[in-house]
């Protein structure tokens, strides 16, 4: 079983001594570092995905609420301090659940369970399951309180969309609160290709490419700058920037 791989920020030793020392009581979670300020973790966001950020609000050179704000695409977070007056920020910015200190076991146990009531626990991340190729491949997303099967030959393109994803497929468009960083992950790149932050493409659904964008019949989906080398070498097999067309 995937962990729900964790990060801890908070410029308090003591404090994310108690927060590790929960996560380790319990199997399904895995601590991957500890952080003292926001721009520390900015940093390991960028690095490799987290499912569940431990965030304090009151940190040096960067805040825990300044650094939500400064994210598109942040992973569930449950804000910590010993404060009550920032839990209307916390509202307004999605967060997942509030934590006072000192906060018991007790407690970080139902926000444990609130992420995974929430859909979003690692047993939820996608898989591909392939009996006979890709013709055959699928994978299970929850959308609309189920799990629903994709077909990988289905799919269009998956399309961020600040909370939430959208698939794609040949006959309809599935809503799931995943990430786009899982599904890059889990997909086989074989057959999918990140072309821009808010979009993963069905390489054989590509009909036409340009330097700006890919055409799949009447559909267009832009070509983000710092992705056009990889899309050319990926389809193309070689390294010059793309000309303009």
């Amino acid at each position: 079983m995937n962990k729900i791989r964790c990060v801890i920020a908070d410029d308090e030793a003591l404090s994310r001594e108690v927060l590790e020392s929960y996560i380790a009581q319990l199997d399904k979670l895995q601590l991957i570092t500890q952080c003292k300020n926001g721009l520390e973790v900015f940093s390991i966001l960028k690095q490799q995905p987290v499912d569940l950020l431990f965030l304090d609000v009151q940190m040096p050179q960067l805040t825990g609420i300044e650094l939500l704000r400064s994210l598109q695409h942040p992973p569930k977070v449950v804000l910590t301090t010993a404060y009550r007056d920032f839990a209307m920020e916390g509202f307004e910015l999605n967060v997942l659940d509030y934590l006072l200190k000192p906060i018991s076991f007790e407690r970080f146990l139902k926000a444990i369970d609130k992420y995974e009531s929430n859909g979003m626990s690692a047993a939820n991340v996608p898989q591909v399951h392939s009996f006979t190729g890709h013709a055959e491949a699928f994978i299970y997303v929850k959308a609309d309180k189920k799990m629903v099967k994709v077909f990988l030959k289905n799919i269009f393109f998956i399309e961020s969309r600040k909370d939430y994803v959208r698939i794609r497929t040949a006959d309809k468009d599935i809503i799931t609160y995943q990430t786009m960083n899982h599904f890059e992950e889990t997909l086989p790149d074989v057959h999918f290709l990140r072309v821009h932050r808010s979009y993963i493409v069905a390489l054989e659904k590509i009909t036409a490419v340009t330097a700006a964008k890919i055409e799949m019949d009447d559909l267009e989906i832009p070509i983000g700058a710092i992705y056009q080398k990889q899309v050319w070498q990926k389809l193309f097999n070689f390294n010059p920037n793309p000309p303009s067309i």
